[in-house]
């Protein structure tokens, strides 16, 4: 689960980092009384959204006066901000933060993850922060330094300290990195997080380390015990197809393509997913019913992929290990006639009571398309999906 700019900078404070002074507003006139409260004549205004790449996408602006203002917040608020990582619909704005502009003098990039290979945090910096950080990392990865924190010993001082030593940072700004990192490792285990990056942490004009911008990600599986994270939850900048799906336990990712794919077990999706673009497709999703899949929740899942209006076929791999393809069979006949589908359905069934399955799939009366082997069956969804049959 991703939050908000404002979201993780409250909880960098809440850990002592030190941020800019900054408040989010959800109107005009909110953003005038906060930009009162702040002072001066000049603040940065930044929409709210899940995505990076604000920047280049006109979600970050230094506005002057009060005219200014109000006309930068009225044009975000409401709009839908399109970035590198927000896909062609974009993330709606329905709020902004409005901070105080800081003295830049350099930026710095610093970020925590899991290192899921190593089974340990990684912290990453570099003395190319800011927007281009991709770019460098693609191109100049030499000038990214990184260690691995043990996690029975925890974050070590001397780690933090080499790190500075290797950005070039003075004396006071290394002290200051100690104390950085100290905190956002305690952030990290604490909250349960996947992801921590400060990018750019600036150094300002009197050589003091701030984390100008920030991005959190919760590890959704420990929610049910970080419920006030949880509360922070935005579903607007969610997909609402994904929001759908978590309410039924399903495993759910939308993408861009046009054939939808039912399947039961995350690496026989995968591998639905690839073939069906080696045969020329592109997959509208990711979809793991599980193992333990219901009639219901088969029938649901099959509802969710059906509502996508770019989607143009159905691809249904189930492989009745646990689950039993005669209940898949009934969970695809039963949303069928509740959403009255009427693109293209392949489904290729085998494992636990196929027969049954098969059976119940050709005395439905539905043009549904049976087949028993996998590449046969995605020549067909690709087919259909194409207009070719």
């Amino acid at each position: 689960m991703n939050l908000h700019e404002y979201q993780a900078k409250m909880l960098l404070s809440e850990y002592g980092i030190r941020v800019p002074p900054g408040k989010p507003v959800h109107s005009e006139k909110e953003a005038s009384r906060v930009a009162d409260e702040l002072g001066g004549d000049a603040w940065v205004v930044k929409a709210q959204v899940h995505a990076g790449g604000r920047g280049k996408a006109g979600g970050v602006k230094l506005v002057h006066g009060k005219q200014q203002l109000d006309e930068c917040v009225k044009k975000m608020l409401g709009a839908r901000l399109v970035t590198r990582q927000s896909g062609l619909k974009g993330k709606p704005v329905n709020c902004v933060l409005i901070q105080s502009v800081s003295a830049i003098q350099s930026e710095l990039y610093l970020g925590l993850l899991v290192d899921r290979n190593a089974r340990r945090i990684s912290v990453m910096a570099s003395r190319a922060g800011g927007m281009d950080i991709e770019e460098v990392a693609a191109k100049e990865p030499e000038k990214i330094f990184s260690f691995r924190v043990d996690p029975l010993l925890g974050l070590q001082q001397y780690q933090s300290r080499q790190l500075g030593f290797s950005l070039k940072l003075d004396d006071k700004q290394r002290k200051q990195l100690v104390s950085i990192l100290a905190g956002l490792y305690r952030l990290f285990t604490e909250k349960d997080l996947s992801l921590i990056e400060i990018n750019p942490l600036i150094i300002t004009s009197s050589g003091d380390l701030e984390c100008l911008d920030a991005k959190i990600s919760v590890e959704d599986n420990a929610l049910f015990r970080q419920t006030t994270l949880e509360n922070w939850r935005d579903p607007t900048q969610e997909d609402e197809k994904e929001n759908r799906a978590k309410m039924h336990d399903l495993n759910y990712v939308a993408l861009e393509g046009n054939i939808a794919c039912m399947v039961n077990g995350a690496g026989l999706a995968m591998a639905t997913m690839d073939i069906i673009k080696l045969h020329g497709g592109e997959p509208a999703n990711f979809l793991d019913v599980g193992g333990g899949a219901t009639k219901e929740r088969v029938a649901e899942a099959f509802k969710l992929i059906a509502s996508d209006e770019q989607v143009r076929a159905i691809l249904v791999n189930i492989f009745g290990g646990i689950v039993r393809c005669d209940l898949i069979a009934e969970g695809i006949i039963a949303a069928i006639h509740e959403v009255n589908v009427n693109i293209p359905v392949v489904v290729r069934l085998q494992g636990t009571k196929v027969s049954e399955g098969k059976q119940l799939l050709d005395e439905s009366g539905l043009k549904i398309v049976s087949t028993d082997d996998l590449t046969d069956a995605a020549n067909r969804v690709v087919a259909v999906a194409k207009g070719d049959n």
